[in-house]
């Protein structure tokens, strides 16, 4: 039974039309230029995300090569937000707002040469990525969500809507699969939240739901402490219990992707619902150390799910 927010958040996403299952053109390895590009943005995702570089490692090379660029527009915008001067923060985002508008790139721009044949081939919805630039953009203006309903519109901007991306590069056989792709991306998002409470709060952010921080009895001035108490362990159980129950909900969207995607996407929601094993592993104490799988951790978790899906 979906809930409030959960139909609030599938509104957002439509009109989604139906996967063509294969991308437009013929596959780009002969063009040189965009070898390079779609190299470079593998690099950038073996950089950033060793979780996700290892998840995708799981596709075909064609649709890994697009999903990495995809990645790569993400973490570019995302670095905006994060490291550019504020003066260029606008102007950097309208920037790729019109690369998406026009799936064209300058010349001496790779990543965005990679993410505008992406775009074009895979017939990906351009609203969805125009949503991430907004969502990402939401960070300038808003540090604090009142509520989980609240924060759950952040999650679809920032996360859902890299979800829904890959549905349309991975294949998916009927708009069933949507509400699946949302509600992970969601679990994702939260799942770096939670990951991320320290870093964030030493940047000015608070993602955590300010009415259930209050129902819990924690106050910024306990987080600033970064203490973790009785109180905290039960705020986070809570969160982590809901995360879980998220993860476990999109289980079925799996099988409706085109089946040599499935292992892929499970395995990166896999590595990444870990990291909540990780912080449970670690007491709570988001504060002073970030949770993460090792290269072993992640790898034996692999074979596994290969029998599941």
């Amino acid at each position: 039974m979906q809930v409030h927010w959960e139909h609030r958040l599938i509104a957002l996403a439509s009109p989604v039309t139906e996967s063509p299952g294969r991308p437009l053109l013929s596959y780009w390895a002969g063009d040189a230029a965009l070898q390079k590009a779609y190299d470079l943005c593998g690099r950038i995702t073996a950089e950033h995300s060793k979780s996700f570089y290892l998840a995708t490692s799981l596709l075909p090379e064609e649709k890994r090569s697009a999903v990495r660029a995809l990645y790569a527009f993400c973490r570019t915008v995302d670095d905006i937000v994060d490291k550019s001067p504020d003066a260029d923060q606008a102007s950097g985002l309208d920037y790729w707002r019109r690369i998406v508008q026009t799936a064209s790139a300058p010349d001496d721009d790779l990543a965005a040469a990679a993410w505008a044949d992406t775009l074009t081939r895979y017939f990906i919805p351009r609203h969805f990525a125009l949503q991430l630039i907004d969502g990402v953009a939401r960070d300038l203006t808003q540090t604090r969500y009142a509520s989980f309903d609240d924060l759950s519109t952040y999650c679809y901007g920032v996360a859902s809507t890299v979800g829904l991306m890959s549905m349309h590069i991975v294949g998916f056989r009927s708009n069933e699969a949507i509400p699946y792709a949302i509600k992970l991306g969601v679990a994702l998002q939260l799942t770096n939240i939670l990951r991320d409470v320290g870093e964030d709060l030493r940047n000015g952010r608070v993602y955590l739901p300010q009415d259930e921080l209050n129902a819990f009895g924690i106050c910024e001035a306990d987080l600033r402490s970064a203490q973790v108490t009785p109180r905290w362990r039960e705020f986070m159980r809570f969160q982590i219990n809901r995360t879980h129950k998220l993860y476990e909900e999109t289980r079925p969207g799996i099988q409706m992707l085109e089946r040599e995607g499935q292992l892929a996407i499970a395995a990166a929601s896999d590595l990444y619902r870990g990291i909540l094993d990780v912080i449970e592993r670690n007491d709570y104490d988001v504060f002073s150390q970030r949770a993460s799988l090792s290269t072993w951790e992640k790898a034996k978790r692999i074979p596994a799910l290969f029998w599941k899906v």
